[in-house]
């Protein structure tokens, strides 16, 4: 088994010499260049495991062969030889990339110092090596389970937009309106809910979703759930661009979608046109939606004009929030909820 191979450059050829006999008796297998442009072309045509720089050479310096190995990609640890008096010379090495320096002396307590940095550089390096190997693996890792959630919120996603679909079908067998409306409802729950999840398997971060991406498709699908040529409801959108975690937009979703429907419901008359407002500012504790319509008015201590689940479930996402809703005076129903950051 051979020992670790290392590359000395120096244009003294007598030193080459007495290093190299040094180092083999070490159990390095040593390859030596004169000078800064012969030991780059070696670095670049075949591996070593360690290299050794003089920093005074004719042509190509020291400094100067480190910067051409930084450039070319070598990525042996390298240990920079100095003067007894270049402690300047050796800070300017380090910061270059050297993993080491070595003060050039006479007598076998060089080779001695150039054997210790040589052992330091190499566990230096192995240690690095398997930390970026880790890090390669984590990061592969990472990107197989992000493929894996983005598959999942795909089938997540055709499943919810399956079960909406056998919902229509339910509603289109029913002769009861009452019936039919409830159902209607929950396709449009489901589809809030499946928005966020389409959101997810099409972006790049599958931990998050944008929101002004999200509520942009919702209000259209809500637009054309509500809006009637007898009855249009014009629904306005303005999102301070922000992203939420995936749990949380769902619930903003979901009351989103149940305003909004209430709105539509019953803030215009069946025969009329009417406007509905929903607005995501950010201010200094988080976010805040507003949702508001220019009808009659609403009271949250009167009794509830539907069967009252639509409050229930709004009550339910915003604990999930840990926010609740509350209701501004004003001309119309003005529905406010202060989402903490």
């Amino acid at each position: 088994m051979t020992g670790p191979r290392v590359l000395y450059i120096d244009d003294d050829e007598g030193l080459r010499l007495l290093t190299r006999r040094a180092l083999e008796r070490r159990g390095y297998v040593v390859t030596t260049a004169a000078g800064g442009e012969e030991g780059v072309a070696l670095a670049t045509a075949e591996p070593f495991d360690l290299i050794a720089i003089d920093h005074y050479m004719p042509g190509l310096d020291g400094l100067g062969t480190l910067e051409r190995l930084n450039a070319a990609g070598v990525k042996a640890p390298v240990v920079y030889v100095t003067g007894s008096e270049e402690s300047r010379i050796a800070v300017a090495a380090l910061k270059a990339g050297a993993a080491d320096y070595v003060v050039k002396t006479v007598g076998d307590d060089f080779f001695d110092l150039l054997h210790s940095a040589f052992r330091s550089a190499l566990e230096t390096g192995q240690l690095r090596q398997a930390r970026d190997e880790a890090e390669a693996a984590l990061q592969a890792s990472n990107e197989r389970l992000a493929v894996l959630l983005r598959e999942v919120n795909h089938r997540v996603a055709n499943s919810l937009q399956l079960v909406s679909a056998f919902v229509h079908m339910q509603a289109g067998a029913l002769a009861d309106p009452a019936a039919k409306a409830a159902l209607a409802d929950t396709q449009q729950r489901i589809a809030a809910i499946g928005q966020v999840h389409r959101r997810l398997y099409t972006a790049s971060d599958v931990e998050a979703v944008d929101l002004e991406d999200y509520l942009g498709a919702l209000v259209i699908e809500l637009t054309g759930a509500w809006s009637t040529p007898t009855a249009c409801r014009t629904l306005t959108l303005s999102v301070t661009p922000a992203r939420l975690e995936t749990d949380r937009a769902v619930s903003l979703g979901v009351i989103v979608n149940e305003l909004v429907s209430n709105a539509c419901k019953y803030a215009y008359p069946a025969d009329a046109a009417g406007e509905v407002r929903i607005r995501l500012q950010r201010d200094d504790q988080g976010l805040v939606l507003t949702v508001e319509d220019d009808g009659p008015g609403f009271d949250p201590a009167g009794p509830a004009t539907g069967t009252g689940l639509g409050s229930r479930i709004i009550s339910a996402m915003a604990a999930n929030l840990k926010t609740r809703l509350s209701y501004e005076p004003g001309p119309g129903t003005r529905a406010v909820m202060r989402i903490p950051a």
